[in-house]
């Protein structure tokens, strides 16, 4: 009996300790990925226009997405900047983009702003998702990014919940 007491305190710390390195990878990201906007590196450039003449021709080049995603459910995750909401909202998706930093985000209203696109924004963590409802999406669409955070099973689980049966997902890696 002792030792399943010991073994259920050691879970329990475990947890709380992954629950915390979770919230500060979190943290430590948003700042990151405002600061990397203002210094407008790498991945925070919005879509050029000639990514809008064709856009499947740019996000489907292998033909994943089956040709025409008109009137489509899409989640973009952890892809604010402008880039892959403008791409999506251009081929006719609905498009909800979801960020954990506050300036990719404004890019994503300034292009759509510009654009004339119509786009869901929302603040959130992709690992957190508990805004949207079960099946809500047709794609979802995640660039590089669940190298961020220590632990990647809460983003999959919540993918899973999100996407409706037959969906697709579409996760770049490093």
């Amino acid at each position: 009996q002792y030792l399943r007491w010991k073994q259920t305190k050691m879970s329990r710390r475990l947890k709380q300790n992954l629950e915390v390195e979770q919230a500060l990878a979190r943290e430590h990201n948003r700042k990151a990925w405002d600061k990397m906007v203002v210094g407008k590196r790498c991945f925070t450039k919005p879509a050029k226009d000639e990514d809008l003449h064709n856009p499947l021709g740019v996000i489907d080049a292998q033909g994943w997405l089956g040709g025409d995603i008109a009137n489509q459910q899409v989640l973009c995750l952890a892809a604010g900047g402008g880039r892959q909401s403008a791409i999506y909202a251009a081929a006719g998706a609905n498009v909800t983009v979801v960020d954990i930093s506050p300036a990719m985000l404004e890019l994503d209203r300034q292009v759509a702003q510009q654009r004339g696109f119509e786009l869901r924004i929302v603040e959130a963590s992709m690992d957190d998702l508990s805004v949207f409802s079960n099946a809500e999406f047709d794609i979802v669409i995640q660039p590089v990014s669940t190298c961020y955070l220590p632990n990647i099973a809460p983003i999959f689980m919540e993918v899973a919940r999100v996407l409706r049966s037959g969906g697709i997902y579409i996760s770049q890696h490093k």
